[in-house]
C-alpha cells in the first residue's frame, strides 16, 4: 500500500513532470536523428558488401577458369598419354622398362607445367606398387621454395588411404606440412593422377581487383575454417560463415562485415572481411554530423536534467524534507542555507522564520499547560468525600454519648493523621511506605463505623516501601470498595496485595468480597468512559485515572475486573523516592 502511494506521489512531483516533458520534447528529435544515422549505416554496408561480393565473385570466376583449364590439361594428359599403360602393367617397378617410362612421364609432365605457372607439382601414385612420383613445377616462381620431402610423403600416405572416388568429384583441399594446398585427383585404372596449387599462391591475381586496402580476403573450406593466417582468426574470434545472400556483421564486437562466394570447381570458399571503421568512413560528411547532433542531443538532455536538478528539484526536495520533518515535531529543523535562485532563497528563509515562531509558540503553550496541569492536579488531590467527614464527627458524637474516651481518643488520633496526610503539601509523589500508612489508617476509622463486618489485609514487600507513586492512590479504591461492597448483614474483607516485578513495575492490586462490578458499569471502564455523574458518582476513580495520565503520559494502566467480588490492579513504572 505504501509503495502504491509513493508511486503515485511521485507521478505528481514536479520532479516527474518536468523529466516527462524534457523527454517528451527531446526524444522525438534524438530518435529521429539516431535513427536516420543507423539507415544512413544500414545503406553504405550494403552497397559496400554489393561492391565487395561482386569483386569476390569476379575474383572466384577468374580462380574458377584457372582450375577449369588445369582440370582440361589433367583430362587431356590422361586421355592422350599412352606411356601410363606400361606404369600399370609392369609388376616390378624396379625393371627397366618401368624405369624408362617413369622418367619419360616425369619429362613431359615436368615441361607441361612451363605452360601452366597456377600449378605447384603434379603427381602420379601408382596402387600396385604403391609408389608416388612427384613433378614439381621448377619453373613458377615462389618467394620460398617447398619441402619437397615432405610433400612427396604426404601425398603418398594421402593416396595410399583415399578411396579415390569423393575426390574425383572436386578439387578439394590439403595441409601438407604448414601449408594449405588444392588439390585434383583423378583415377586411372591402377594410377591416382592429381595436381596441387598453394592456397596462397592461388591468391595471386588479387592484384588485378581492386578490394580495397583494409579488405582481408581468405579461402576456407566447407567447415568455414581458414586456409590462410590461422592464428589471426582465431585472435580476432572471426566467424567465418557468411551468408548465401546479402552479408553479415562477424567479430567478438560485429566490426567486421562478411562476404563470400563457393568455387564451382573445389569444395572451398573466397571470403572477404571489411572492418566495420573502414566502412563508416564512407559515409558523408553530413550524415556523420547528424550523428554528432544525435549524440551531442542526448547528451543536451542529460546535461539540461542534471542543471535542472540542481537548480530546482535539489532546492524543493530540501524543502520538503524539512516540511516532513517540522510535520513529524522536529521543530529545531531548518532549511540549511545554500546558493541558489533569489526565490527558493526568499522560501527558505520565510520557512526558517515559521517554524522558528510555531516552536516559540509551541513551547509558550506548553509551558501555559504545565502550568493547568499542575493546578489540576493540586486540585484533584485536595477533593475530600465530605460524607466521610460528616460520619467521622457522627461516630465521636456516639462515642462521647457512651463515655468511650479512649476509643475517641484513638479515633481523634486517626482523624489527624488523616487530614495531616489529606493536606500536606501537595507533593505528586509520596513513598509507598506513607501511603500505604494512611491508608491502613483510613481503614482503621472504617472500622469505628462498621465494628465486627470489616476486615483488611496488607500485603508489600519491604523493599517497595521506598517506591514513589501518586498520593491518595490505594486509599480511593480502598475508599470505593467500602462504599459499594460493605454490607451489614455480612462481613467484608479488604486485601491489597503489592508486589514488585523483574522488569522494574510496581503492581498493586486493591481486592474486596462485595458484589462486585456491575457489567454495564465495568464495560465503562474497560472502555475508558468518563463515569462521572452530576452526583459526583465515581469521581475517585476517575481522579485517580486523570492523575495518572498527567504523572505518567500514558505508561501507566489500570484493569478492573471481578473475582470473588470487585478488583483493581494498578501498574506503575519504578519511581524511586527521593
Amino acid at each position: 500500500m505504501n509503495k502504491n502511494r509513493s508511486s503515485i506521489t511521485f507521478i505528481h512531483s514536479i520532479r516527474f513532470k518536468l523529466i516527462v516533458g524534457l523527454i517528451v520534447v527531446m526524444l522525438p528529435v534524438v530518435t529521429y536523428l539516431i535513427y536516420n544515422n543507423v539507415y544512413s549505416i544500414k545503406v553504405v554496408r550494403n552497397q559496400v558488401a554489393a561492391s565487395i561480393s561482386d569483386t569476390v565473385s569476379l575474383y572466384m570466376d577468374i580462380v574458377d577458369q584457372s582450375l577449369d583449364s588445369v582440370d582440361a590439361y589433367l583430362l587431356r594428359l590422361i586421355i592422350e598419354e599412352n606411356g601410363f599403360l606400361p606404369l600399370e602393367s609392369v609388376v616390378h617397378h624396379d625393371s627397366d622398362a618401368y624405369q624408362l617410362e617413369k622418367i619419360r612421364i616425369f619429362q613431359k609432365m615436368y615441361e607441361d607445367m612451363r605452360y601452366y605457372q597456377t600449378l605447384d607439382f603434379t603427381f602420379i601414385y601408382n596402387t600396385q606398387n604403391e609408389e608416388l612420383i612427384l613433378v614439381p613445377n621448377e619453373y613458377k616462381q615462389r618467394e620460398t621454395v617447398p619441402d619437397w620431402q615432405e610433400t612427396n610423403r604426404s601425398l603418398a600416405e594421402f593416396a595410399r588411404s583415399a578411396s579415390g572416388l569423393e575426390y574425383e568429384k572436386a578439387w578439394f583441399d590439403k595441409k601438407i606440412g604448414d601449408e594449405y594446398y588444392v588439390l585434383r585427383m583423378v583415377k586411372s585404372g591402377q594410377l591416382y593422377i592429381g595436381m596441387g596449387i598453394n592456397i596462397n599462391l592461388l591468391l595471386g591475381p588479387k592484384h588485378l581487383l581492386d578490394l580495397g586496402d583494409n579488405v582481408q580476403a581468405v579461402f576456407t573450406n566447407d567447415q568455414n575454417e581458414p586456409l590462410q593466417d590461422e592464428r589471426y582468426f582465431f585472435n580476432h574470434d572471426l566467424n567465418l560463415a557468411y551468408p548465401v545472400e546479402d552479408y553479415e556483421m562477424t567479430g567478438e564486437h560485429n566490426d567486421y562485415l562478411i562476404v563470400g562466394e563457393a568455387s564451382s570447381k573445389g569444395r572451398f570458399h573466397l571470403v572477404a572481411l571489411v572492418p566495420d571503421d573502414a566502412i563508416l568512413e564512407q559515409l558523408p560528411y553530413l550524415l556523420r554530423i547528424t550523428y554528432v547532433i544525435a549524440c551531442a542531443s542526448a547528451l543536451s538532455v542529460a546535461i539540461a536534467l542534471i542543471a535542472l536538478r540542481k537548480t530546482v528539484l535539489l532546492p524543493i526536495r530540501r524543502i520538503l524534507a524539512a516540511m516532513r520533518k517540522v510535520k513529524e515535531g522536529f521543530l529545531d529543523e531548518r532549511i540549511p542555507y545554500s546558493r541558489s535562485s533569489n526565490e527558493f532563497e526568499t522560501m527558505n528563509e520565510t520557512f526558517n522564520g515559521m517554524v522558528t515562531e510555531i516552536q516559540q509558540l509551541k513551547i509558550d503553550i506548553y509551558e501555559e499547560q504545565l502550568v493547568n496541569q499542575k493546578a489540576e492536579l493540586r486540585q484533584l488531590q485536595l477533593q475530600i468525600n465530605p460524607h466521610f467527614f460528616l460520619n467521622s464527627l457522627n461516630i465521636v458524637y456516639y462515642l462521647a454519648l457512651d463515655k468511650k474516651y479512649a476509643l475517641i481518643q484513638e479515633l481523634s488520633l486517626s482523624l489527624i493523621r488523616y487530614f495531616r496526610f489529606m493536606f500536606q503539601s501537595g507533593a505528586d509523589f509520596v513513598s509507598l511506605q506513607d501511603e500505604i500508612k494512611h491508608t491502613e489508617n483510613y481503614l482503621r476509622i472504617q472500622s469505628f463505623r462498621f465494628p465486627d463486618h470489616l476486615s483488611y489485609e496488607v500485603e508489600v514487600p519491604e523493599e517497595a516501601l521506598s517506591i514513589a507513586l501518586p498520593p491518595l492512590m490505594i486509599q480511593t479504591f480502598v475508599e470505593n470498595s467500602i462504599k459499594y461492597a460493605m454490607d451489614t448483614d455480612r462481613q467484608t474483607h479488604i486485601q491489597i496485595t503489592v508486589e514488585l516485578s523483574s522488569h522494574e513495575e510496581l503492581r498493586i492490586r486493591v481486592r474486596d468480597t462485595g458484589p462486585g462490578f456491575s457489567d454495564e458499569l465495568l464495560q465503562r471502564l474497560q472502555q475508558n468512559i468518563n463515569l462521572m455523574s452530576a452526583q459526583g458518582e465515581h469521581i475517585g476513580i476517575w481522579n485517580v485515572k486523570r492523575r495518572l495520565e498527567l504523572l505518567y503520559k500514558g505508561s501507566a494502566t489500570i484493569q478492573f475486573g471481578n473475582q470473588d467480588g470487585a478488583y483493581v490492579e494498578i501498574r506503575l513504572p519504578v519511581n524511586e523516592a527521593s
